[in-house]
């Protein structure tokens, strides 16, 4: 009985760490990185397709031309279905290689959403 009581606690706090290291992970190593930089005067932000997207939010200069490259890897998933909102873009991403997505000069606090077409997966970009 007493060994069976050690082994749920163990067990607990096995599962338990694990689902706070993974978000944890998902707040600060996957959730948020530095994915831009600028190139000849235009801003270029990198996110990866596959089993969602990452990172989920990046934050990017205002009033700046902007192209976002969606490089995917064997995604064959939903994320490969790419929609967002606001530049009425709406297209299915080759399984591998990279789409380069034209973002024209946004106002400082405009969030752009994306997101796969069923809403399962998305990401932000925040321009600041």
């Amino acid at each position: 009985m007493k060994a069976t009581i050690i082994s749920i606690l163990i067990s607990v706090v096995l599962i338990g760490g694990a689902l706070w290291f993974m978000n944890s992970r998902g707040q600060n190593g996957e959730g948020q990185a530095n994915n831009t930089s600028i190139v000849d005067g235009k801003q270029i932000i990198k996110i990866n397709a596959k089993g969602g997207y990452r990172p989920r939010l990046t934050y990017a200069k205002a009033e700046m031309p902007t192209t976002l490259k969606v490089r995917t890897q064997g995604t064959f998933d939903c994320s490969s279905a790419l929609v967002i909102p606001s530049l009425n873009y709406r297209r299915n991403l080759q399984p591998s290689g990279e789409t380069e997505i034209e973002i024209p000069p946004q106002k400082a606090g405009t969030v752009m959403k994306g997101l796969c077409s069923m809403g399962m997966y998305n990401f932000q970009i925040r321009f600041d």
